[in-house]
């Protein structure tokens, strides 16, 4: 039975596929001198006023207040996207965020064989590399500040046509210089599908599961690397090392065909919870199709749940998500940990041609351990972040509606991620020490797969969790913030790929695993800081962004 609408208890509104209906009262308008204190500041007992404690109240179905959970947000529930559907988009944005480090990869094997044709040294393919990852870190922050206040799919269709372009002409070039310029061109296509399939999971999914599907939706950070070698060792071991752009030309297409038939819009600053219909050239054709034959969306557009970016869209924000305390230490530390990661998959071609005198095709084979233990995390690591999740909402007496999303006013978010991220840090290092003294000694090639298998699957949990913290914490600028991400962990980890050679030449491949557990060591600490000190970060800064936000509106209102 549809409840009417009553002029004190609110009106009408759809909250899920099922367009089961339930009553939301109006927030009341409260006039602006109430708030303003005489010296133009927000008034002190408004700021530190608690979120979604007892105090809030809501409207049950009968028009009586009940109060609103702790840490439960009174929005409805998150959104009108099912199950099946998330899952589809998650592992559609999954498919497509593959592109980038897979990109930057898959012609490690063919470093010599492209050197060769062209007529140039290895060095100077080895450079491209970096400049690849340059380009990829600086490139997702102009298109993901777009992509929070414009949608997911318009970025989606720019950065794929720009890959498109760029391995046509890739494909087809035969000079060094072209090859240096296009590769920047194709990691400016490339590099934003990762910060965006994270946005696609923050539209849809809540805190409560989201450890699972950004592990999964990231899965192409550590997998990517690690399949890129397999991929261009058999390509370019059985059709030359042009097939690899010709590859990567298909494979793009086919997503760009799937994310213009089939992905709808998730932002929440265009589409809201999903029931709001976006404009016409941003709809997929499927949905085109469903909204002729009658079908489709028939909920009730809940524009209330429509969320604008606090900021308008700008490039320099990812940089000024580095200057907050929290954000910056993870962001940096995450960095630390990727350039690390980093040295050692450059270098591991190298080091299995000079020691086994592997081909292409057989160094290619062996990049498989991490990737497996890449996968096996996204099951592994997403279930325990979940799990800690449920656990501390089970200390804080908090019940969890997996539909409806969890406010992080209650919910210590930054101890739920590193209590499990932390430890995977520190076993990292001890997995990166026994990949690199296994190498360094000689020991067979089993001893070495064991350690990679070992060193993807603790590596990827750590990033994993990190990377959900960032989203977590960031809730209306989602894209932005992994761009942030991103710009820190691909100009960290270009210059690693830059130093690692050198490094092995002067002290060996022992000593850089030694070099790099130490730096992870050293600077574990922060996370340690932000996991006490994150809470209060966050609380001191939520009450600046508001009173800033208050003294800008008593500003407005006075001219």
């Amino acid at each position: 039975m549809t409840a009417k609408p009553e002029p004190s208890t609110g009106r009408p509104r759809a909250n899920s596929p099922d367009s089961s209906w339930s009553i939301v009262t109006e927030a009341p308008i409260v006039p602006k001198d109430e708030i303003l204190s005489t010296s133009g500041h927000i008034a002190a007992q408004e700021i530190d006023k608690p979120i979604g404690t007892d105090e809030a109240r809501n409207s049950n179905a009968d028009g009586n207040d009940v109060p609103i959970q702790p840490g439960q947000t009174d929005d409805g529930l998150y959104t009108i996207f099912s199950k099946p559907e998330k899952i589809f988009m998650v592992i559609t944005a999954a498919a497509i965020g593959i592109i980038s480090p897979l990109t930057g990869s898959v012609y490690l094997p063919a470093m010599n064989d492209i050197a060769a044709d062209l007529g140039v040294k290895t060095s100077l393919i080895n450079l491209t590399i970096t400049t690849y990852q340059i380009f990829q870190g600086l490139a997702p922050s102009f298109i993901a500040s777009l992509a929070d206040t414009h949608g997911r799919r318009p970025a989606y269709v720019t950065a794929l046509a720009i890959y498109l372009v760029a391995n046509l002409a890739l494909a087809l070039q035969h000079n060094y210089a072209a090859l240096l310029v296009l590769r920047c061109l194709q990691s400016a296509g490339s590099s934003a599908t990762i910060a965006l399939g994270s946005a696609v999971v923050s539209d849809m999914v809540t805190r409560a599961e989201r450890g699972s599907y950004i592990g999964w939706a990231t899965l192409s950070i550590s997998l990517g690397p690690s399949l890129g070698p397999v991929v261009g060792g058999l390509l370019s071991g059985y059709l030359g090392w042009r097939s690899i752009f010709w590859f990567l030309l298909i494979f793009g297409g086919i997503m760009l065909a799937i994310v213009i038939a089939f992905l709808p819009e998730t932002c929440r600053a265009v589409v809201g919870d999903g029931s709001v219909r976006p404009q016409k050239w941003n709809i997929s054709l499927m949905q085109q199709l469903q909204f002729r034959n009658g079908g489709g969306n028939q909920v009730e557009e809940n524009r209330d749940t429509i969320t604008k970016p606090k900021r308008r869209p700008n490039p320099l924000t990812a940089l000024r998500i580095l200057g907050e305390p929290g954000a910056g230490i993870i962001l940096g530390f995450g960095s630390l940990l990727f350039a690390g990661y980093f040295m050692v998959m450059t270098t591991l071609s190298e080091q299995l041609a000079s020691r086994f005198g592997f081909d292409s095709v057989k160094i290619g084979i062996c990049y498989l351990p991490l990737g497996i233990g890449s996968l096996v995390s996204r099951v592994t690591a997403g279930q325990l972040f979940d799990w800690n999740f449920r656990r501390h909402a089970r200390l804080l007496g908090i019940p969890l509606d997996l539909r409806k999303q969890q406010g992080i006013d209650v919910f210590p978010i930054e101890r739920i991620r590193l209590e499990i991220c932390i430890p995977m840090v520190y076993i990292s290092c001890a997995t990166v020490l026994a990949y690199a003294w296994t190498m360094q000694t000689n020991s067979s090639l089993a001893g070495i797969e064991v350690t990679l298998f070992f060193q993807g699957l603790f590596f990827s949990g750590a990033l994993q969790g990190l990377n959900t913290l960032v989203v977590d914490t960031h809730a209306d600028t989602p894209a932005t913030a992994v761009a942030a991400y991103n710009l820190c962990r691909c100009l960290m980890s270009a210059g690693g790929t830059a130093v690692a050679p050198l490094m092995i030449e002067r002290i060996g491949v022992g000593f850089m695993g030694v070099f790099i557990s130490g730096v992870w060591i050293a600077f574990s600490p922060s996370l340690w800081l932000v996991l006490y000190k994150g809470p209060s970060w966050r609380e001191s800064q939520r009450k600046r962004e508001l009173n800033d936000t208050i003294i800008q509106q008593g500003e407005d209102k006075k001219v």
